[in-house]
């Protein structure tokens, strides 16, 4: 599942990265811990060209009361041991709850970064997944739905994130989902209504784990109330190697001087955050 990602681009620069315009004056202040009930910025399929603000966790239009779907599995209710060579049916557009909106309700959820804990210790282990050489923000694929509450006459506009199986670096950690995120050739089509459905459901596949990385995080982001920067520092090395710590390491080697001085105020083998 993907139920936590962080975004603090500042707002010019999302609305430069996906040609679009805010249709909100709040500030848009750096948000570490993007938690289920959070509003956050989307791009959607029904107006592509405005950032708008919609709620983390996706109520139905039918439904009597309000829901909280935080993900929406591209298999549906195939492949239920997330078996990631799994090439079969993409069953989300046979749910009750993703027909409609896979179909016709697509959005563009912006991320800097995403949230996963292992299998096992779930976010008692987290790790922050980024995508490599500081491609950020980038788009996970969505859907949203547009929801009247029956007591209050009050309209919720609110979105899923898709998932699919993990690729090799989510298993690494390891986890058996990640969220699927688009390329940016792929972003318009995926907001076009028009798009046939068997190309839809094509880029629901795992992301190229050689342009992504994840480093280990304190378990306090746990906590949905938690914010700050401190949550995303990192307690260990990346799980694949990067050109800054590489470089570090050779300077220690080679005793060419401090390499706290080029680098980092922390102490020596602590790695270098990428935000």
């Amino acid at each position: 599942m993907c139920g936590r990602f962080i975004l603090v681009q500042k707002l010019e620069a999302i609305e430069k990265r996906f040609n679009v315009v805010a249709n909100f004056d709040l500030p848009l202040t750096p948000n570490y811990n993007i938690a289920p009930g959070t509003y956050t910025p989307v791009v959607a399929s029904d107006n592509p060209k405005v950032l708008q603000l919609m709620r983390f966790g996706m109520t139905p239009f039918w439904s009597k009361t309000d829901k909280f779907f935080i993900n929406a599995r591209a298999e549906g209710d195939h492949n239920p041991d997330d078996e990631p060579t799994y090439k079969g049916a993409k069953g989300i557009i046979e749910k009750p709850a993703f027909r409609k909106p896979i179909r016709s309700q697509r959005c563009l959820v912006i991320a800097d970064a995403f949230i996963e804990g292992t299998v096992n210790e779930k976010l008692n282990k987290p790790f922050l997944i980024y995508l490599r050489n500081k491609v950020r923000p980038f788009a996970m694929a969505g859907i949203w739905d547009e929801w009247k509450n029956p007591g209050t006459g009050e309209i919720l506009r609110s979105f899923a994130i898709i998932t699919t199986v993990a690729n090799e670096l989510l298993r690494m950690l390891p986890h058996h989902r990640m969220p699927v995120i688009l390329q940016p050739s792929q972003e318009r089509r995926w907001l076009d209504p028009e798009t046939p459905l068997s190309d839809i459901t094509a880029m629901l596949r795992p992301f190229d784990s050689n342009l992504m990385n994840a480093y280990p995080l304190r378990p306090e982001i746990k906590s949905p109330k938690a914010q700050g920067r401190n949550l995303i520092e990192p307690i260990g090395s990346p799980l694949l190697p990067e050109e800054d710590y590489e470089v570090k390491s050779y300077l220690r080697r080679e005793g060419m001087g401090n390499p706290r001085q080029h680098f980092t105020d922390a102490p020596p083998d602590e790695p270098i955050s990428n935000f």
